[in-house]
């Protein structure tokens, strides 16, 4: 596309259903209806994966289908999975289902994916919405679950934990993320930090932590407290900034809400000097929804880029080639929750090949002592069945081939990460 600008969109119903068929989209019209024999009448392993596909954390669901299914065509290229109880080797499928980033269609489509199309391995993503109800949905039913996309910390409040295992950031890796990006600039700021955090499972857990984290580091933290989605009018929570003289902002905003949230603080004369947020400028489709010039300089934590020198112990492949592999397949920027869709199936594929079993215990045995380079770092697993993954910040600037890029400009929590950017200081007012 050479110095092309190519415009990016989320996940459209449309695609959902290009990409996981007809039929996983009309299963999710279907009852509850018991179906004891399908297990035993299968020749293949299923994973069941419940996705936002849509709703309004659905970029986080855009890379999951063809991740999973770009992964299983390499396994079944090979013959599958050997299973001692059937004496030779069978194709691995996965079966999507569409939870709209909603905690109970959360619950409702891992019970139908355990009860009704009997799953012999969950899947979960996605933030706590999604991650921690499957979780408990997969407890209560005795199924191993790979789970991920949800800070360790929330994440936890839902155990403990006997069937599910999770690999993602922790919230003081977050800190960090968040506090490098503004260290350079410390005596260039006032210290005031505005906090956005949401009324959900993030809001709730991130505002206790950066609270006392940021306050003991010398900030002062100006909290104006949880809000529901889908709010329209900020307009208090900005004449509080405006008053507070807040010079930074920070928090954890689902992207339809930070989208209101950004533009409204535009139109009212409100630029910070710097904006950290998580959740809503993670993905190219959500920061290029901002429209204008609204994402230059806006700031995020990075859990993974073509950039991270990591490779995948099953195919071989590095971060760059998978990156390059989904444009080319395509026509879409990388965005991070790819290589962290990718890493979720290799660390299912590793423990279904170790089980050699279709025993749900000896699956959950064999994914408890996962010891994997993946394509987001080596996933091993400790006592309370986390693995906790390093992070870098990025800047959003503009692009050559892209409308906007994504540079890594703090790498102090990963040195062995590259650096390819520097920051955009202060934010630059737009007309």
């Amino acid at each position: 596309m050479g110095k092309e600008k190519s415009g990016q969109k989320g996940v459209t119903r449309r695609d959902f259903i290009k990409t996981v068929g007809v039929a996983g989209v009309a299963a999710l019209g279907t009852g509850l209806l018991p179906r004891s024999s399908m297990a035993a009448e299968r020749d293949y392993i299923l994973i069941g994966h419940p996705m936002a596909a849509t709703g309004p954390i659905s970029a986080f669901g855009e890379t999951t289908a063809w991740a999973d299914n770009y992964v299983l065509a390499k396994v079944n290229k090979e013959g599958g999975i050997y299973i001692k109880e059937l004496g030779r080797k069978v194709p691995v499928k996965v079966k999507h289902l569409d939870d709209e980033g909603n905690p109970s269609k959360a619950a409702e489509m891992a019970t139908k994916l355990i009860l009704q199309d009997k799953v012999d391995l969950m899947m979960s993503g996605h933030t706590p919405d999604s991650c921690n109800p499957i979780a408990a949905t997969s407890e209560r039913y005795q199924v191993p679950d790979v789970s991920s996309m949800a800070p360790i910390e929330p994440w936890l409040s839902g155990g403990p934990y006997k069937w599910a295992y999770h690999f993602f950031f922790s919230l003081p890796g977050v800190i960090q993320a968040h506090t490098g990006i503004w260290e350079p600039f410390k005596e260039q700021t006032n210290k005031v930090v505005g906090g956005v955090w949401p009324n959900d499972p993030d809001g709730a857990v991130w505002a206790v932590h950066f609270g006392k984290a940021l306050q003991g580091m010398g900030y002062k933290v100006v909290d104006v407290g949880r809000f529901p989605y889908g709010m329209q009018d900020f307009s208090d929570f900005i004449n509080t900034w405006k008053k507070e003289k807040v010079e930074i902002l920070t928090g954890v905003v689902p992207p339809p809400d930070w989208a209101v949230i950004w533009r409204q603080c535009h139109q009212k004369g409100f630029i910070p000097k710097l904006a950290t947020i998580g959740k809503a400028v993670l993905f190219p489709a959500a920061v290029n929804a901002l429209g204008d010039d609204l994402p230059l300089g806006l700031s995020t934590e990075v859990w993974w880029s073509p950039w991270h020198p990591t490779k995948s112990a099953l195919t071989g492949e590095t971060s760059k080639d998978l990156a390059e592999i989904w444009t080319k397949d395509t026509g879409r920027q990388w965005t991070m929750p790819l290589g962290f869709d990718y890493a979720q199936m290799e660390v299912a594929v590793d423990a279904l090949k170790r089980a050699a079993s279709l025993d749900k215990a000896k699956i959950r045995d064999a994914l408890a002592k996962t010891d994997l380079d993946t394509m987001v770092g080596r996933i091993k697993y400790d006592e309370k069945h986390i693995c906790e993954l390093p992070l870098v910040g990025g800047d959003w600037v503009k692009g050559e081939k892209w409308p906007w890029d994504l540079q890594i400009i703090d790498n102090r929590g990963a040195p062995h990460i590259p650096l390819t950017g520097k920051t955009v200081f202060p934010i630059p007012k737009t007309a």
